[in-house]
């Protein structure tokens, strides 16, 4: 992981020009799911109001090599609006799909929250969507009302739903965490706690502004926890490229939960994840 910057990338698949998951592709997630590789990716016809989540498929066992064939588009019946950042949750046996959606589709009201719907397959939902959380908190605001990026981070039986907060164009882009009960049903959004305040968010005197959109890994030896994340390295630089991947160790706290810390500060040096050759 330390090298990532010096990784030659591979382009394993190319939409058809004038499809409608032709434009603004992003945010794509790997998996390896039933014997098969999957990506999850956001896409559409050029227009923002056009965003929905798709699905890619590779049944070679490197998925840097085979064909990459396409699935189609993954969503609920009762959903079936803007969606982005699709991740994948298993929990006790049971799959589920997670994603940011807004609802208004004339685009008039901002507003994204983040969905949880169980699926019967890789590729399909099955039955209806759950609206996880919403933007409801003044930290969620910043900008416009955003809850995005949902990834689930599992410590022993207990389930974390951590979560981009706040328009990524401002500083205060941060990270939320919903925290699932004890035995609790994830398509309940009454059995997940929204902490009152942010999980992970900005600190100037690190160059850190923004930051969020997280993913996290364990060191090849197993024994770390490693969040990974974009954030911007001065105030005021926006949603775009100048956002710059970072990435640090963190622990758990007494009662389970993650103790993500502060950003470090760019220009630090830090050890590499632990039994990285």
């Amino acid at each position: 992981m330390s090298k990532l910057s010096s990784a030659v990338p591979k382009t394993v698949y190319t939409p058809t020009a004038g499809a409608a998951n032709a434009s603004n592709v992003w945010a794509p997630e790997l998996f390896y799911l039933d014997g098969k590789w999957y990506i999850y990716y956001t896409a559409g016809n050029g227009s923002d109001s056009s965003q929905r989540t798709w699905v890619l498929e590779n049944s070679s066992a490197d998925p840097t090599l085979g064909t990459w064939v396409d699935k189609g588009r993954i969503f609920a019946a009762n959903a079936d609006f803007w969606a982005i950042d699709g991740t994948v949750f298993e929990q006790n046996g049971t799959r589920y799909f997670l994603w940011c959606g807004r609802p208004d589709v004339t685009n008039v009201n901002l507003t994204q929250n983040i969905y949880i719907a169980k699926m019967s397959n890789p590729y399909t939902i099955d039955g209806n969507a759950t609206l996880l959380t919403a933007p409801e908190l003044s930290w969620e605001k910043n900008g416009f009302p955003v809850n995005e990026g949902p990834e689930v981070l599992t410590n022993g039986s207990r389930s974390y739903l951590l979560y981009s907060a706040s328009y990524c164009g401002t500083d205060d882009y941060s990270l939320g965490m919903l925290t699932l009960k004890q035995g609790g049903n994830p398509l309940s959004q009454g059995d997940w706690a929204k902490s009152a305040q942010p999980v992970f968010s900005k600190k100037p005197q690190s160059n850190a502004f923004g930051p969020g959109h997280n993913s996290f890994f364990k060191s090849p030896d197993g024994t770390e926890n490693w969040i990974i994340y974009h954030a911007n390295s001065a105030t005021n630089e926006g949603c775009a490229d100048k956002r710059n991947i970072r990435m640090q160790k963190f622990t758990f706290k007494a009662d389970g939960s993650p103790d993500l810390g502060e950003p470090v500060a760019t220009g630090l040096q830090i050890s590499k994840p632990s039994g990285e050759q």
